[in-house]
Protein backbone atom coordinates (compact mmCIF):
# COMPACT_ATOMS: atom_id res chain seq x y z
CA UNK A 1 0.00 0.00 0.00
CA UNK A 2 1.08 3.59 -0.87
CA UNK A 3 2.20 5.26 1.74
CA UNK A 4 2.04 9.21 2.61
CA UNK A 5 5.19 9.99 1.44
CA UNK A 6 4.02 8.42 -2.78
CA UNK A 7 1.25 10.92 -2.57
CA UNK A 8 3.61 14.36 -3.85
CA UNK A 9 2.45 16.23 -1.09
CA UNK A 10 4.78 18.95 0.05
CA UNK A 11 7.45 18.30 2.39
CA UNK A 12 5.92 20.70 5.38
CA UNK A 13 3.29 18.78 5.08
CA UNK A 14 4.56 15.06 5.37
CA UNK A 15 6.56 15.99 8.24
CA UNK A 16 3.67 17.38 10.03
CA UNK A 17 1.72 13.76 9.11
CA UNK A 18 4.67 12.52 10.48
CA UNK A 19 4.23 14.24 14.11
CA UNK A 20 1.12 12.72 14.19
CA UNK A 21 3.11 9.21 13.80
CA UNK A 22 0.48 8.44 10.86
CA UNK A 23 2.42 6.13 7.87
CA UNK A 24 -0.43 4.64 5.92
CA UNK A 25 -3.04 6.59 4.33
CA UNK A 26 -7.00 5.85 4.62
CA UNK A 27 -8.47 4.07 1.50
CA UNK A 28 -10.53 7.75 1.00
CA UNK A 29 -7.26 9.32 1.30
CA UNK A 30 -5.59 7.23 -1.11
CA UNK A 31 -8.30 7.71 -3.56
CA UNK A 32 -9.36 10.91 -2.81
CA UNK A 33 -5.34 13.24 -2.74
CA UNK A 34 -4.37 11.96 -6.42
CA UNK A 35 -6.81 13.52 -7.90
CA UNK A 36 -7.41 16.30 -6.17
CA UNK A 37 -3.60 17.26 -6.66
CA UNK A 38 -4.27 17.12 -9.75
CA UNK A 39 -7.10 19.40 -9.97
CA UNK A 40 -10.34 17.77 -10.44
CA UNK A 41 -13.43 18.57 -8.56
CA UNK A 42 -14.50 15.25 -5.98
CA UNK A 43 -17.65 13.81 -4.92
CA UNK A 44 -16.72 11.59 -1.96
CA UNK A 45 -19.03 9.78 -0.44
CA UNK A 46 -18.07 8.74 3.02
CA UNK A 47 -18.74 8.98 6.69
CA UNK A 48 -17.08 10.58 9.62
CA UNK A 49 -14.17 8.29 10.63
CA UNK A 50 -12.85 7.21 7.68
CA UNK A 51 -10.22 10.10 7.42
CA UNK A 52 -12.52 12.09 5.22
CA UNK A 53 -10.89 16.15 6.37
CA UNK A 54 -7.11 15.07 6.17
CA UNK A 55 -8.55 13.87 2.75
CA UNK A 56 -9.60 17.22 1.52
CA UNK A 57 -7.13 19.11 3.61
CA UNK A 58 -4.14 17.71 2.73
CA UNK A 59 -4.49 18.72 -0.96
CA UNK A 60 -5.68 21.78 -0.35
CA UNK A 61 -2.82 22.52 2.13
CA UNK A 62 -0.63 21.62 -0.60
CA UNK A 63 -1.98 23.36 -3.18
CA UNK A 64 -1.55 26.72 -0.42
CA UNK A 65 2.34 25.58 -0.55
CA UNK A 66 2.74 25.38 -3.93
CA UNK A 67 1.13 28.79 -5.49
CA UNK A 68 1.76 31.52 -1.93
CA UNK A 69 -0.03 34.38 -2.12
CA UNK A 70 -0.73 37.69 0.87
CA UNK A 71 -3.88 37.08 2.64
CA UNK A 72 -6.30 39.44 1.80
CA UNK A 73 -8.50 41.38 3.99
CA UNK A 74 -11.85 39.25 4.23
CA UNK A 75 -11.10 37.06 1.27
CA UNK A 76 -10.35 34.00 2.06
CA UNK A 77 -9.05 31.69 -0.89
CA UNK A 78 -10.56 28.83 0.19
CA UNK A 79 -14.05 28.43 2.14
CA UNK A 80 -14.95 25.01 3.92
CA UNK A 81 -18.44 24.58 4.92
CA UNK A 82 -19.80 22.32 7.55
CA UNK A 83 -22.98 22.22 8.99
CA UNK A 84 -22.01 22.42 12.78
CA UNK A 85 -20.28 24.27 15.44
CA UNK A 86 -18.40 21.14 16.57
CA UNK A 87 -17.26 20.22 13.52
CA UNK A 88 -16.23 23.45 11.90
CA UNK A 89 -14.22 23.41 15.02
CA UNK A 90 -12.75 19.88 14.24
CA UNK A 91 -12.11 20.99 10.99
CA UNK A 92 -10.02 23.67 11.82
CA UNK A 93 -7.92 22.19 14.44
CA UNK A 94 -6.64 19.46 11.84
CA UNK A 95 -5.77 22.03 9.32
CA UNK A 96 -3.36 23.85 11.98
CA UNK A 97 -2.06 20.64 12.76
CA UNK A 98 -1.68 19.42 8.99
CA UNK A 99 -0.41 23.31 7.90
CA UNK A 100 1.94 23.50 11.19
CA UNK A 101 4.83 24.35 9.11
CA UNK A 102 3.64 26.30 6.51
CA UNK A 103 2.63 30.32 6.55
CA UNK A 104 -0.88 29.03 5.98
CA UNK A 105 -3.85 31.19 7.81
CA UNK A 106 -6.35 29.56 8.95
CA UNK A 107 -9.65 31.40 10.48
CA UNK A 108 -13.16 29.71 11.89
CA UNK A 109 -16.20 30.96 12.44
CA UNK A 110 -19.81 30.26 13.65
CA UNK A 111 -23.05 31.24 15.39
CA UNK A 112 -23.48 30.84 19.39
CA UNK A 113 -20.33 33.07 20.10
CA UNK A 114 -19.42 36.61 19.57
CA UNK A 115 -18.83 37.77 16.28
CA UNK A 116 -16.22 40.66 16.93
CA UNK A 117 -13.21 38.17 16.77
CA UNK A 118 -14.47 36.67 14.45
CA UNK A 119 -14.72 39.92 11.86
CA UNK A 120 -11.38 40.63 13.53
CA UNK A 121 -9.80 37.33 12.44
CA UNK A 122 -10.92 38.73 9.02
CA UNK A 123 -9.97 41.78 8.48
CA UNK A 124 -6.75 40.67 9.33
CA UNK A 125 -7.08 38.51 6.47
CA UNK A 126 -7.54 34.59 6.08
CA UNK A 127 -6.08 31.57 3.59
CA UNK A 128 -8.55 29.48 4.62
CA UNK A 129 -12.04 29.46 5.97
CA UNK A 130 -14.25 27.06 8.10
CA UNK A 131 -17.65 28.22 8.59
CA UNK A 132 -21.10 27.42 9.54
CA UNK A 133 -23.47 28.70 6.77
CA UNK A 134 -26.06 31.05 8.92
CA UNK A 135 -22.71 33.05 10.63
CA UNK A 136 -20.94 33.06 6.93
CA UNK A 137 -24.17 34.65 5.75
CA UNK A 138 -24.37 37.21 7.83
CA UNK A 139 -20.22 38.19 7.78
CA UNK A 140 -21.26 38.64 3.78
CA UNK A 141 -24.44 41.00 4.67
CA UNK A 142 -22.43 43.15 7.02
CA UNK A 143 -19.44 43.22 4.35
CA UNK A 144 -17.11 41.45 6.88
CA UNK A 145 -16.16 38.27 3.80
CA UNK A 146 -16.52 38.37 0.02
CA UNK A 147 -16.07 35.03 -1.64
CA UNK A 148 -15.40 36.19 -5.42
CA UNK A 149 -11.75 35.24 -4.96
CA UNK A 150 -11.97 31.65 -3.58
CA UNK A 151 -10.03 28.53 -5.70
CA UNK A 152 -11.59 25.83 -3.54
CA UNK A 153 -14.55 25.47 -2.11
CA UNK A 154 -15.35 22.17 -0.15
CA UNK A 155 -19.28 21.95 0.87
CA UNK A 156 -18.41 18.77 4.23
CA UNK A 157 -21.76 16.53 5.36
CA UNK A 158 -23.87 18.00 3.02
CA UNK A 159 -26.44 15.07 3.64
CA UNK A 160 -26.82 16.48 6.62
CA UNK A 161 -27.34 20.29 5.78
CA UNK A 162 -29.78 19.03 4.42
CA UNK A 163 -31.33 17.92 7.75
CA UNK A 164 -31.01 20.52 9.28
CA UNK A 165 -32.66 23.06 6.90
CA UNK A 166 -29.76 24.64 5.60
CA UNK A 167 -29.95 23.93 1.75
CA UNK A 168 -31.25 26.88 0.93
CA UNK A 169 -27.96 28.93 3.12
CA UNK A 170 -25.96 27.01 1.13
CA UNK A 171 -27.35 27.90 -2.33
CA UNK A 172 -27.17 31.13 -1.45
CA UNK A 173 -23.32 31.05 -0.76
CA UNK A 174 -22.47 29.11 -3.81
CA UNK A 175 -24.05 32.12 -5.64
CA UNK A 176 -21.66 34.36 -4.36
CA UNK A 177 -18.47 31.88 -5.85
CA UNK A 178 -16.73 32.41 -8.84
CA UNK A 179 -17.12 30.11 -11.45
CA UNK A 180 -13.40 29.03 -12.11
CA UNK A 181 -12.25 27.29 -8.70
CA UNK A 182 -12.46 23.67 -7.52
CA UNK A 183 -14.86 21.94 -5.70
CA UNK A 184 -15.33 19.26 -3.08
CA UNK A 185 -18.64 17.71 -2.19
CA UNK A 186 -18.50 15.05 0.47
CA UNK A 187 -21.84 13.51 2.20
CA UNK A 188 -22.33 10.31 3.70
CA UNK A 189 -25.63 9.14 1.79
CA UNK A 190 -26.69 10.67 -1.22
CA UNK A 191 -30.38 11.35 -1.36
CA UNK A 192 -32.04 12.86 -4.47
CA UNK A 193 -31.94 16.47 -3.10
CA UNK A 194 -28.17 15.91 -2.53
CA UNK A 195 -27.60 14.23 -5.93
CA UNK A 196 -28.87 17.19 -7.53
CA UNK A 197 -26.90 19.76 -5.62
CA UNK A 198 -23.87 17.76 -6.74
CA UNK A 199 -24.87 18.15 -10.13
CA UNK A 200 -24.73 21.78 -10.62
CA UNK A 201 -21.95 22.28 -8.24
CA UNK A 202 -19.17 19.73 -9.65
CA UNK A 203 -17.49 19.98 -12.96
CA UNK A 204 -16.84 16.30 -14.32
CA UNK A 205 -15.88 14.93 -10.56
CA UNK A 206 -13.91 12.18 -9.92
CA UNK A 207 -16.55 10.20 -7.75
CA UNK A 208 -14.80 8.11 -4.54
CA UNK A 209 -17.22 6.03 -2.46
CA UNK A 210 -16.21 4.59 0.95
CA UNK A 211 -17.81 1.91 3.24
CA UNK A 212 -21.46 2.57 2.55
CA UNK A 213 -24.19 3.29 5.76
CA UNK A 214 -24.95 -0.64 5.82
CA UNK A 215 -21.31 -1.94 5.95
CA UNK A 216 -20.68 0.46 9.11
CA UNK A 217 -22.20 -1.53 10.85
CA UNK A 218 -20.81 -4.59 10.25
CA UNK A 219 -17.68 -3.50 12.63
CA UNK A 220 -19.86 -2.90 15.73
CA UNK A 221 -20.89 -5.49 17.92
CA UNK A 222 -24.92 -4.59 18.16
CA UNK A 223 -27.30 -5.48 20.75
CA UNK A 224 -30.86 -4.40 21.68
CA UNK A 225 -32.36 -4.15 25.39
CA UNK A 226 -36.15 -4.63 25.50
CA UNK A 227 -37.20 -2.33 28.58
CA UNK A 228 -40.14 0.10 29.41
CA UNK A 229 -39.86 3.66 29.22
CA UNK A 230 -40.07 4.26 32.73
CA UNK A 231 -37.00 1.78 33.65
CA UNK A 232 -34.82 2.79 30.75
CA UNK A 233 -32.59 5.39 33.36
CA UNK A 234 -32.45 2.48 35.65
CA UNK A 235 -31.00 0.17 33.58
CA UNK A 236 -28.54 2.93 32.29
CA UNK A 237 -27.21 3.26 35.54
CA UNK A 238 -26.71 -0.89 35.63
CA UNK A 239 -24.69 -1.25 32.71
CA UNK A 240 -22.47 2.09 33.76
CA UNK A 241 -21.97 -0.39 36.77
CA UNK A 242 -19.76 -2.52 34.87
CA UNK A 243 -16.44 -0.91 34.25
CA UNK A 244 -15.66 -2.60 30.85
CA UNK A 245 -18.34 0.03 29.55
CA UNK A 246 -15.21 2.89 29.58
CA UNK A 247 -15.86 5.49 27.49
CA UNK A 248 -19.75 5.90 26.30
CA UNK A 249 -21.58 8.52 23.78
CA UNK A 250 -25.30 8.39 24.82
CA UNK A 251 -27.73 9.11 22.48
CA UNK A 252 -31.44 10.74 23.02
CA UNK A 253 -34.21 11.82 21.14
CA UNK A 254 -34.79 15.80 22.87
CA UNK A 255 -32.39 18.00 24.34
CA UNK A 256 -34.69 18.34 27.91
CA UNK A 257 -34.07 13.92 27.52
CA UNK A 258 -30.66 14.67 27.36
CA UNK A 259 -30.53 16.88 30.14
CA UNK A 260 -32.52 14.34 32.27
CA UNK A 261 -30.24 11.72 31.72
CA UNK A 262 -27.38 13.60 32.43
CA UNK A 263 -28.58 14.77 35.56
CA UNK A 264 -29.83 11.14 36.57
CA UNK A 265 -25.97 9.27 35.85
CA UNK A 266 -24.83 12.42 37.86
CA UNK A 267 -26.48 12.37 41.10
CA UNK A 268 -25.65 7.95 40.60
CA UNK A 269 -21.75 8.82 40.99
CA UNK A 270 -21.36 8.73 37.20
CA UNK A 271 -19.74 11.02 35.81
CA UNK A 272 -21.61 12.93 32.98
CA UNK A 273 -22.80 15.92 30.78
CA UNK A 274 -25.06 16.67 27.93
CA UNK A 275 -24.62 18.37 24.49
CA UNK A 276 -27.56 19.74 22.79
CA UNK A 277 -28.47 22.86 20.22
CA UNK A 278 -29.96 25.07 23.59
CA UNK A 279 -26.12 24.75 25.24
CA UNK A 280 -24.11 27.57 24.68
CA UNK A 281 -20.91 26.78 22.55
CA UNK A 282 -18.48 27.32 25.13
CA UNK A 283 -20.89 24.75 27.43
CA UNK A 284 -20.47 22.09 24.81
CA UNK A 285 -16.93 22.84 23.60
CA UNK A 286 -16.17 22.15 27.59
CA UNK A 287 -18.58 19.14 27.86
CA UNK A 288 -16.41 17.94 24.62
CA UNK A 289 -13.03 18.48 26.33
CA UNK A 290 -13.91 17.03 29.44
CA UNK A 291 -15.29 14.08 27.67
CA UNK A 292 -12.12 13.89 25.52
CA UNK A 293 -9.60 14.13 27.87
CA UNK A 294 -11.53 11.34 30.53
CA UNK A 295 -12.29 13.61 32.84
CA UNK A 296 -15.79 12.71 32.65
CA UNK A 297 -16.92 9.03 31.68
CA UNK A 298 -20.78 9.69 29.72
CA UNK A 299 -21.39 12.34 27.17
CA UNK A 300 -25.07 12.08 26.77
CA UNK A 301 -25.80 13.94 23.06
CA UNK A 302 -29.02 14.64 20.81
CA UNK A 303 -28.57 13.63 17.07
CA UNK A 304 -27.44 17.14 15.44
CA UNK A 305 -24.76 18.05 17.75
CA UNK A 306 -23.00 14.89 18.10
CA UNK A 307 -22.98 15.03 14.13
CA UNK A 308 -19.38 15.21 12.85
CA UNK A 309 -17.46 14.59 16.29
CA UNK A 310 -14.45 12.22 15.86
CA UNK A 311 -13.88 11.85 19.49
CA UNK A 312 -11.19 8.31 20.22
CA UNK A 313 -11.54 5.58 22.25
CA UNK A 314 -15.28 5.37 22.28
CA UNK A 315 -15.84 2.01 23.50
CA UNK A 316 -19.65 2.27 23.73
CA UNK A 317 -22.73 4.24 22.19
CA UNK A 318 -25.90 3.68 23.78
CA UNK A 319 -28.98 4.54 22.27
CA UNK A 320 -31.06 5.61 24.97
CA UNK A 321 -33.95 6.32 22.47
CA UNK A 322 -33.88 4.55 18.91
CA UNK A 323 -34.38 6.71 16.47
CA UNK A 324 -36.94 7.73 13.96
CA UNK A 325 -34.85 7.31 11.13
CA UNK A 326 -32.42 4.21 10.50
CA UNK A 327 -29.82 6.39 8.85
CA UNK A 328 -29.15 8.04 12.21
CA UNK A 329 -28.71 4.82 14.10
CA UNK A 330 -25.89 3.94 11.46
CA UNK A 331 -24.59 7.37 12.18
CA UNK A 332 -24.77 7.08 16.13
CA UNK A 333 -22.94 3.61 16.23
CA UNK A 334 -20.53 4.29 13.57
CA UNK A 335 -19.30 7.29 16.85
CA UNK A 336 -17.49 3.61 18.53
CA UNK A 337 -16.00 2.53 14.77
CA UNK A 338 -13.63 5.03 14.11
CA UNK A 339 -10.74 4.57 11.57
CA UNK A 340 -11.40 0.65 11.33
CA UNK A 341 -11.90 -0.06 14.71
CA UNK A 342 -14.82 -2.18 16.60
CA UNK A 343 -16.80 -0.99 19.05
CA UNK A 344 -19.91 -2.17 20.73
CA UNK A 345 -23.98 -0.20 20.54
CA UNK A 346 -26.85 -1.10 22.82
CA UNK A 347 -30.13 -0.06 21.79
CA UNK A 348 -32.68 0.26 24.27
CA UNK A 349 -36.17 -0.62 22.69
CA UNK A 350 -39.73 -0.04 24.34
CA UNK A 351 -43.17 -0.57 23.50
CA UNK A 352 -43.00 2.58 21.19
CA UNK A 353 -40.34 1.97 19.20
CA UNK A 354 -40.71 -1.83 18.39
CA UNK A 355 -41.37 0.01 14.65
CA UNK A 356 -38.14 2.09 14.72
CA UNK A 357 -36.16 -0.78 15.21
CA UNK A 358 -37.82 -3.16 12.62
CA UNK A 359 -36.86 -0.26 10.02
CA UNK A 360 -33.34 0.16 11.18
CA UNK A 361 -33.10 -3.61 10.68
CA UNK A 362 -34.40 -3.64 7.10
CA UNK A 363 -32.08 -0.75 6.16
CA UNK A 364 -28.69 -2.26 8.32
CA UNK A 365 -29.80 -5.84 6.75
CA UNK A 366 -29.27 -7.69 9.61
CA UNK A 367 -31.43 -8.27 13.41
CA UNK A 368 -30.11 -7.02 15.70
CA UNK A 369 -29.45 -9.58 18.37
CA UNK A 370 -31.47 -9.43 21.61
CA UNK A 371 -29.82 -8.81 24.80
CA UNK A 372 -32.25 -10.58 27.80
CA UNK A 373 -29.93 -11.21 30.61
CA UNK A 374 -30.35 -8.29 32.48
CA UNK A 375 -32.93 -7.39 35.70
CA UNK A 376 -35.63 -5.27 33.25
CA UNK A 377 -36.05 -6.83 30.33
CA UNK A 378 -39.79 -7.17 29.14
CA UNK A 379 -40.35 -10.01 27.21
CA UNK A 380 -43.94 -8.39 26.00
CA UNK A 381 -42.13 -5.83 24.25
CA UNK A 382 -39.93 -8.44 22.92
CA UNK A 383 -42.61 -10.53 21.74
CA UNK A 384 -44.68 -7.64 20.29
CA UNK A 385 -44.80 -7.95 16.17
CA UNK A 386 -46.66 -4.67 15.38
CA UNK A 387 -47.31 -2.63 18.75
CA UNK A 388 -47.84 0.95 16.13
CA UNK A 389 -50.62 -0.63 14.90
CA UNK A 390 -52.63 -1.74 18.47
CA UNK A 391 -52.05 2.03 19.59
CA UNK A 392 -53.32 3.49 16.62
CA UNK A 393 -56.48 1.25 16.62
CA UNK A 394 -57.20 1.95 20.07
CA UNK A 395 -56.74 5.63 19.42
CA UNK A 396 -59.20 5.25 16.83
CA UNK A 397 -61.65 3.75 18.80
CA UNK A 398 -60.95 6.29 21.47
CA UNK A 399 -61.44 8.97 18.61
CA UNK A 400 -64.84 7.54 17.32
CA UNK A 401 -66.17 7.45 20.97
CA UNK A 402 -65.81 10.90 21.35
CA UNK A 403 -67.12 11.98 18.07
CA UNK A 404 -70.03 9.78 19.21
CA UNK A 405 -70.43 11.38 22.30
CA UNK A 406 -70.08 14.94 20.98
CA UNK A 407 -72.67 14.18 18.48
CA UNK A 408 -75.07 13.36 20.96
CA UNK A 409 -74.05 16.31 22.89
CA UNK A 410 -75.17 18.46 20.08
CA UNK A 411 -78.24 16.62 18.86
CA UNK A 412 -79.67 17.28 22.58
CA UNK A 413 -78.53 20.62 22.60
CA UNK A 414 -80.41 21.29 18.99
CA UNK A 415 -83.76 19.51 20.68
Amino acid sequence: MTDFSGLNLAQPILRAISDKSYTLPTPIQLKSIPPLLEGHDLLGIAQTGTGKTAAFALPLLHRLAQNPGTVKRGKPRALILVPTRELASQVSDNLRSYGRHLPVCTAVIFGGTNIRPQIRAMSRGVDVLVATPGRLLDLISQGHVQLHVIETFILDEADRMLDMGFLPDVKRIITKLPAKRQTLLFSATMPKSISKLAANLLNNPKRVEITPAASTVEKVQQRVLFVTKEKKRSLLTKLLNDEEIGRVLIFTRTKYGADRVAKHLYRGGILANAIHGNKSQNARQRALKSFCAGKIRALVATDIAARGIDIKDVTHVINFDLPSEPESYVHRIGRTARAGAGGIAISFCDHDERNHLRNIEKTIGLNVPVFTDHPFHDSEIENSKTPGKRKLRSKRVDLQQRNTQRTKRKAKKAA
